[in-house]
């Protein structure tokens, strides 16, 4: 069923850290949509998944056994070799710690671009805000997980209903009309009706 699936696509933070290993919480099928990293270890390269970067580090998948501690060099298409160290490892993912902490939001502002002209989709933030989403005349605390200039997932004790229309407002931001794509297991997708541009959105995610 469509509510069974959730896309997975490349998520951003703006911790210094290096992303953690992934905790699944149930077993929805997700598309994947993940941005493509290269890899450089030793004097071998090869191609990875990205599946989170924060400012401090990269959660990837990897094709090929690498040990804790190694030193590598990740690119991405619109960002030069970062070198890195290996901190984790854990059925066939990894995580690495950067150097040096990189800019967050540059590299959300350069979306890359495929050579057939798709673009990917809009890139998602993690983030760990309350929120109300008001639904007719009912209104739901949530804890809001990721957000983009199109959409947000949440965590809710309550249930919405798939398609339902709701109004989300978010601390010291603004209110965002929008439509309930799915939910599944106490979270959900909400999908905005106009598209936050992204200079607003970054402008409010920075303080944070």
């Amino acid at each position: 069923m469509l509510n069974q699936v959730e896309i997975e696509d490349t998520l951003f933070s703006f911790s210094e850290r290096a992303p953690s290993p992934p905790d699944r919480r149930h077993d929805t099928r997700h598309l994947k949509m993940l941005r493509v990293g290269t890899l450089t270890i030793g004097d071998r390269k090869e191609l990875c998944l990205i599946r989170n970067i924060s400012a401090g580090g990269v959660m990837a998948h990897v094709y090929s056994e690498i040990a804790v501690g190694a030193r590598v060099e990740i690119a991405l298409k619109t960002h030069e070799a970062l070198p890195a160290k290996v901190v984790w490892t854990r059925d066939g993912n990894a995580g690495f710690q950067f150097d040096q902490p990189i800019d967050v939001e540059e590299l959300l502002a350069s979306p890359t671009v495929q050579a057939n002209g798709w673009t990917p989709r809009m890139p998602r933030v993690e983030v760990d805000w309350l929120a109300t989403v008001r639904y007719g005349a009912k209104i739901n605390w949530v804890s809001l997980r990721d957000i983009s200039q199109g959409g947000a997932k949440f965590e809710s004790d309550e249930p919405l209903p798939i398609g339902a229309q709701v109004t989300v407002t978010i601390d010291k931001f603004r209110s965002m009309r929008g439509v309930v794509r799915w939910w599944e297991d106490g979270a959900g997708g909400i999908a905005f009706n106009d598209l936050v541009p992204f200079h607003e959105l970054m402008s409010w995610l920075r303080p944070h």
